[in-house]
């Protein structure tokens, strides 16, 4: 579908696909609005700031998808209808988390001394196999680029209260039959947590709630690109002693974080300098705050109030200093590394408390130059 200076592209398609824009003038006015897949059909809006007609003066445009991957996935399991949704839990510890250990604390932390290859993963932009450690329990293991930012990332969501994946990320470890490699994530398959359907970023039970815009805020502040439905789960989780059922939201994969949200096609993972270097809040506009984001699905991001971005804001400055280098030394990053990225979430951290602030005085803040 073309219109005028505005158009998308529907497709029939698994969640694998290849965008190419070639552009004879200006091509850096071209803007990949939206890329993600949702009923089966992948979704790709985009915008363009100088196109007069299909082949004009100015540009010629040539937007082509090359969709693949169309073998038929398993099916999800639904989630059943007697179980809670759960997103967020209030953390009355968040100042005293272990954000070294995450989640899993110690006694879930992989025994790497024999880690046997089970199959390989697919999908995703890393490379994932399923393995086994020395005691018996599974993991996906996680090797390339995104296995850092993505540890790190989950320790940071966990630490203000929302649910995550349990990860580890191992320096160096030999996967039999694989190979030796250096930092790997290992994110924990327990037999008591049953893995179920994705869930939607426009129809959740949470929309509008302020762990839910708080959510939204936090893949901000995380500099998470890359949000689509397919990197969400539910998770089924049941009480031993109550019998109680509860379905845990949650973002699984997290790995597109820590690095820039802009790009022609695709912002950085896993850069420290490019985090360090990014805007965050632009400024506010009426009671909407505005944010320097240019990843997947922005309009997500247009609805987020003062009042709510300084609701995770107030959490996150609870976290000390120590606290947000040990979810980066968790993830191995070199000293220097840990020290670039603690200061760069420490000055988002800043800027949402600084809104809370407006709210409080009734002062008003107009978009940034």
């Amino acid at each position: 579908m073309f219109g005028g200076s505005a158009g998308a592209v529907w497709r029939n398609a698994d969640d694998a696909w290849l965008i190419s824009l070639i552009s004879a003038k200006g091509c850096a006015e071209t803007n990949i609005e939206q890329r993600y897949c949702s009923g089966g059909k992948v979704v790709i809006l985009y915008k363009s700031k100088r196109v007069h007609g299909l082949i004009g003066r100015s540009m010629t445009l040539v937007l082509s998808v090359c969709l693949c991957a169309f073998a038929q996935r398993a099916p999800e399991k639904a989630a059943p209808a007697d179980a809670t949704p759960i997103l967020w839990q209030e953390p009355s510890d968040i100042a005293t988390r272990n954000l070294l250990l995450g989640p899993g604390g110690e006694v879930m932390q992989p025994d790497l001394s024999s880690v046997t290859f089970i199959e390989k993963q697919k999908g995703g932009h890393s490379t994932k196999y399923r393995v086994r450690d020395a005691q018996g329990r599974v993991w996906v293991a996680k090797v390339g680029k995104e296995a850092q930012s993505e540890v790190a990332a989950s320790r940071l969501l966990w630490a203000v209260g929302y649910f995550t994946d349990i990860t580890y990320l191992a320096p160096r470890v030999e996967i039999q039959g694989k190979g030796t490699f250096e930092n790997v994530r290992f994110e924990a398959r327990p037999k008591q947590i049953k893995r179920l359907e994705e869930w939607t970023w426009e129809q959740n039970p949470f929309s509008g709630t302020p762990e839910f815009q708080g959510l939204k805020v936090m893949m901000l502040l995380l500099g998470n690109w890359d949000i689509k439905d397919s990197n969400n789960r539910i998770l089924l989780v049941q009480d031993e002693q109550t019998g109680d059922k509860r379905l845990r939201y949650i973002v699984s994969d997290l790995g597109s974080t820590f690095g820039k949200t802009s790009g022609l096609f695709t912002g950085t993972r896993s850069e420290p300098r490019d985090y360090l270097k990014a805007k965050f809040v632009v400024g506010v506009k009426g009671d909407r705050v505005e944010f320097n984001y240019a990843g997947k699905r922005g309009s997500l991001f247009h609805d987020i109030t003062v009042a709510q971005a300084g609701w995770i804001g107030d959490r996150l400055a609870r976290l000390s200093e120590r606290q947000i280098r040990d979810a980066f030394r968790a993830a191995n990053y070199r000293e220097e590394e840990v020290s670039l990225l603690t200061k760069a979430v420490q000055a988002r951290i800043n800027e949402l408390v600084a809104l809370n602030r407006t709210v409080a005085s009734g002062e008003k803040r107009g978009p940034r130059n």
